[in-house]
């Protein structure tokens, strides 16, 4: 099975606790001040509530949600009941998906549903696996996901009141230019761990040492200068 993924899952419970008031000054790692205009603030408080939502297998919106990520990955194929062994096809560990959120959040289904939605070619590789020479004991793709999802929390430093991390004040910057900026960052994260596995020749048991080079490789392009937007990552380019 996948238990080895659940060490990069954040711990049981809610993501942030209890919020804090967002301050429009903070400091990063150099005592620099960071000053957030209304939509930053906005667009991040917004960020943190999405966080704060534990998936929920009893909420008719969380199920409808499960069943929407199966249609965008298998469009020709009818929607499985919610516990069915056919969810393991799309990688999650066992007969009931709503299990391998705990811990996690519903955030991390919203992020795959983007992905799949908006870039529907990079998905549909990932999913199937379809290029490069693969190792015969793959990564799973949903859990991936989901370990992806908080790996990017961490990375930018979002369960602090504002970041104070390089990549997560950097991130704040580019949360001004791109509502949607942490979901296409997902994107961009997912598709550049697939590109590091195949680099790797890496196998199941090497997904954490992958996901951390993943996140090396990330903060790099981060720390670039003359990135105005999500977009602009070089990284970004692996997605069309």
């Amino acid at each position: 099975m996948v238990s080895w993924l659940a060490n990069i899952i954040l711990g049981s419970g809610s993501v942030l606790g209890r919020f804090l008031p967002i301050s429009s000054i903070a400091s990063n790692e150099q005592d620099d001040p960071i000053c957030l205009c209304p939509l930053q603030e906005e667009r991040y408080r917004n960020l943190r509530l999405r966080m704060e939502v534990q998936f929920d297998g009893s909420r008719l919106d969380h199920q409808d949600a499960l069943k929407q990520l199966w249609r965008l990955a298998y469009p020709n194929r009818e929607v499985p009941p919610l516990k069915s062994e056919l969810w393991k096809e799309m990688g999650w560990q066992g007969c009931d998906p709503s299990t391998d959120f705990r811990g996690g959040g519903y955030i991390s289904l919203e992020n795959l549903i983007f992905f799949a939605k908006n870039y529907p070619n990079s998905f549909q590789t990932l999913l199937h696996k379809t290029e490069g020479s693969r190792a015969d004991w793959e990564y799973p793709f949903a859990i991936a996901g989901v370990n992806i999802s908080f790996m990017l929390i961490q990375m930018l430093d979002l369960q602090s009141v504002l970041p104070s991390s390089k990549a997560g004040v950097r991130f704040l910057e580019l949360l001004g230019e791109d509502e949607k900026a942490f979901d296409n960052l997902y994107c961009i994260a997912f598709r550049m761990l697939d590109a590091q596995w195949l680099a790797k020749r890496a196998s199941y048991m090497e997904f954490n040492e992958v996901l951390k080079s993943t996140r090396n490789q990330l903060e790099r392009e981060l720390a670039l200068e003359d990135i105005a937007s999500v977009k602009d990552l070089p990284a970004y380019n692996m997605l069309m």
